[in-house]
């Protein structure tokens, strides 16, 4: 079996393991969490609990306030738009994912898939739907004939 894998997203560290882990003094952390910029979990008695993914977003707050001028407010918004495309990219996989399996039940296990394809005006390849020629234009079209042994 192999190595168990560490959650990124499980709130294990104090403030204080937190700040020195981010290179930052705990009163930075209370603040952004304030902002609303980074927000640690909360334990029963309302301390914060960091995770590695809070940790890295602190270090990625750091270095885009230091390295690159942007105030805080824009920080946030770069943050919230991070989220929003992680978000969408994940639903993007599971509609992937569900379309696969869709397709994987429509088909019988035993048929293979079959596509037909046809050479465009332009020479390009194009896939046409089964049950019809490709382009009604015979002079134009390309046909590919096989006889039956």
């Amino acid at each position: 079996m192999g190595e168990p894998r560490f959650d990124e997203h499980a709130a294990v560290f104090v403030i204080s393991v937190a700040a020195e882990l981010a290179g930052m003094h705990p009163q930075t952390l209370r603040q952004y969490d304030r902002l609303g910029l980074v927000s640690p979990g909360r334990t029963a008695g309302r301390g914060r609990r960091y995770s590695a993914r809070d940790i890295a977003q602190l270090r990625e707050v750091q270095r885009l306030s230091q390295q690159e001028g942007v105030n805080l407010a824009g920080i946030k918004r770069i943050l919230k738009l991070e989220n929003q495309v992680d978000a969408l990219r994940s639903r993007l996989s599971e509609l992937e994912a569900e379309l696969v399996e869709r397709a994987r039940l429509v088909r019988a296990p035993s048929m293979p898939a079959r596509r037909l394809f046809s050479a465009g005006r332009e020479g390009e390849i194009v896939s046409v739907p089964l049950g019809r020629r490709g382009f009604a234009d015979p002079s134009t079209s390309l046909v590919v004939w096989r006889p039956r042994p």
